[in-house]
Order: structure tokens, then C-alpha cells, then sequence
């Protein structure tokens, strides 16, 4: 599946669409555009690119997504955004808004692991990254972000 199940599909649910007016800025490039693909590092479509205001990357999906999958991943893009940036508490606020409101997904596993570092980094109790590590144990057992957070399983907090 590609651009045009992404358009049937995808981009056309309103539920994607309410979300992009509301929340971002669409761009959409053309596959043939040499230099854009060039510049983004585009090797496959579809390829969802969360960018800041300056074009500057934070958040990568690549192939087909259902609507869902995508407003969580759009989602996920705005939150590291603000985190890439150091606005911790509004990463907070968006991950928080993705974990309480999307179907168990690896986007979701990422958002509790980015939370964890972004409480962390705003707090600096490394209990935020114990707690995140828990979570992710317990709802996302095979999840890569569990993996990453295992340094913290051991944290005698």
C-alpha cells in the first residue's frame, strides 16, 4: 500500500483531517521532486515528516498508516518536537494526550518512554525513568522502548 491507499484511506478520514487543521501545517511533496527528496532523505512513500517552523526535522514514519496510526504518530512528532526544543512541559502535555487517548501502539510505548526522559530532564528524579521503564514492562513487555529504558529497572528508588 502507498500514497494512494494513504489517500482513500488515510488522509481522507475526518478524523485525520480535523486533527491536521488543528494542530499543524500540511506540505505534501511529490514523489517525483528530485530536490525535496533529496534534501528530506526521502527513499519510499508514503513518508510523514514532522517538522518545526525552521524545517528542521523531529519525527519520521515511513509506508502506509491507517488513521489512527497516524494521528498517533503526528502526535508523537509534536510532542519529541517540543521535547527536541527543551519544552519538556509541553512534551509532557503531548505525550500524555497520546497515551490517554490512542489504542495500545508502539507510538504509545514511545510517548511513555519520552515522558519518562522529559520528566527526568525536567525533574531531575531518575524515578521518572524507573516508573516509565515499569509501564512499558508491564503494557509493552516486546516493545523496544522497554528496552531502552531497562537501565532504569534496577533503580532503587
Amino acid at each position: 500500500m502507498g500514497c494512494k491507499e494513504m489517500d482513500a484511506v488515510t488522509y481522507s478520514n475526518p478524523a485525520v483531517i480535523d486533527f491536521i487543521q488543528r494542530n499543524m501545517i500540511p506540505l505534501r511533496i511529490q514523489s517525483d521532486n528530485a530536490a525535496l527528496a533529496l534534501k528530506f532523505k526521502i527513499r519510499w512513500t508514503p513518508t510523514a515528516l514532522t517538522l518545526d517552523k525552521e524545517g528542521n526535522e523531529h519525527y519520521r514514519t515511513v509506508g502506509f498508516l491507517r488513521p489512527e496510526a497516524l494521528v498517533s504518530s503526528l502526535m508523537l512528532g509534536i510532542g519529541r518536537m517540543r521535547f527536541d526544543k527543551g519544552e519538556y512541559q509541553g512534551a509532557i502535555s503531548n505525550f500524555d494526550k497520546l497515551i490517554a487517548t490512542s489504542s495500545k501502539n508502539d507510538y504509545v510505548a514511545e510517548a511513555i518512554y519520552f515522558r519518562g526522559v522529559a520528566r527526568y530532564k525536567l525533574t531531575n528524579d531518575l524515578r521518572s525513568m524507573k516508573e516509565a521503564y515499569d509501564r512499558l514492562l508491564q503494557e509493552y513487555p516486546d516493545s523496544e522502548w522497554t528496552e531502552k529504558a531497562y537501565p532504569y529497572k534496577g533503580l532503587d528508588i
